[in-house]
């Protein structure tokens, strides 16, 4: 379990650096926060929320996950199904708005030679394989009780 636990962390972490790299190498070129916005495609969609808040805030609860996950820590499922949230909005809020932003290409471009013969939407393939992550996050961060006998000291 240990091992699935190992995996799941790297897995995770490494999802949100994909989700979160249009966002930051912006400024690691030097950029402004309104230039990085423009040039990951996550301007204000519709005049509600800017889908840049939706990108951020699902990479930060990733990581936030990951990190509770690495820790042994139990609540790590809400903070991924949090983010899982926070992507699944961004993700058919760009879908809908059909800004063409670079996260939809990205995934499609990730995913294409699965769905290339099956006619599937790259968006709900992503998304469902982030729900089967979910639940691996899920069965990896429950505690499992262990039944000791009276006296019996702990390992």
């Amino acid at each position: 379990m240990k091992l699935l636990r190992f995996i799941l962390v790297l897995v995770v972490i490494a999802y949100a650096g994909w989700l979160a790299w249009p966002i930051v190498s912006p400024f690691l070129e030097g950029a402004s926060p309104g230039a990085a916005a423009m040039r990951a495609g996550a301007e204000a969609a519709g005049g509600g929320l800017p889908t840049a808040v939706l990108w951020i805030a699902a990479a930060v609860l990733y990581l936030v996950a990951a990190l509770m996950l690495g820790a042994g820590n139990p609540r790590a499922a809400i903070a991924y199904f949090l983010g899982f949230i926070a992507d699944a909005a961004l993700r058919l809020a760009l879908d809908s708005g059909g800004s063409g932003s670079d996260i939809a290409a990205r995934s499609a471009e990730a995913v294409g030679p699965a769905t290339s013969g099956l006619g599937i939407d790259p968006a709900w393939l992503v998304l469902a394989i982030l729900l089967v992550v979910g639940v691996l996050v899920v069965l990896a961060s429950r505690r499992r009780r262990r039944v000791r006998t009276p006296g019996q000291l702990t390992i």
